[in-house]
């Protein structure tokens, strides 16, 4: 199959790669062009947050294209995918830890403690941290195919945590439009998982 053909070129990972990256590429170029607005702390808050999501439901949706179109090969992409959902989030954490807090950790865990949205993404970001150190193989060797994919199944609380995260955090301002969006897409994508699990249940 030429789809199959494309994915399988040895050029394919690199080329997903650097398309992962554009996004810090162009917030960058941003900041440099002071292009991010009249509040560009909470700009770069904000976007770096959006694409954790992004990345996030992209890694949920591989393994259902893989089945419906008949596609292995899409699997080679989950990890990279992955590890790209920690980078964003990671560049989400230190955003609002640098710009927001001015890296002043007390204040950080007394925020933690006072508003909801930062303790549920604070639980999300220490789950996918989890996930980051033993995406490799190593670790599937040391833990074992079985614990392996069970630890693994965090990743569904993580995307529940960060809907939740980014609910609470728009609550404030009365405005759902992009949770409900991003809400939709992660209830279809784990409401396929839970249809096929059940479906394997039956069978």
């Amino acid at each position: 199959m030429p789809g199959a053909r494309i994915l399988l070129h040895p050029v394919a990972k690199p080329l997903v790669f650097v398309a992962s990256l554009l996004p810090l590429a162009w917030l960058l170029a941003g900041a440099f062009a002071d292009r991010l607005g009249a509040n560009p702390a909470e700009y770069l808050i904000r976007a770096t947050g959006d694409w954790t999501l992004r990345f996030l439901c992209l890694v949920l949706a591989v393994t259902p294209l893989r089945v419906v179109s008949g596609s292995p090969a899409l699997a080679r992409f989950r990890r990279m995918l992955g590890l790209m959902v920690y980078f964003y989030a990671t560049l989400h954490a230190l955003s609002y830890i640098g710009f927001d807090m001015g890296f002043e950790w007390g204040d950080v865990l007394r925020d933690i403690g006072k508003r909801p949205f930062i303790l549920v993404g604070s639980v999300a970001f220490v789950f996918l941290t989890l996930l980051a150190a033993t995406s490799f193989n190593r670790a599937i060797r040391s833990l074992g195919a079985a614990r392996w994919q069970a630890l693994h199944k965090l990743v569904y609380l993580v995307a529940v945590l960060a809907i939740l995260h980014f609910f609470w955090m728009r609550a404030g301002k009365n405005d759902f439009a992009e949770v409900s969006v991003y809400g939709a897409i992660l209830c279809v994508l784990l409401g396929w998982r839970l249809a096929r699990f059940f479906r394997r249940k039956r069978q």
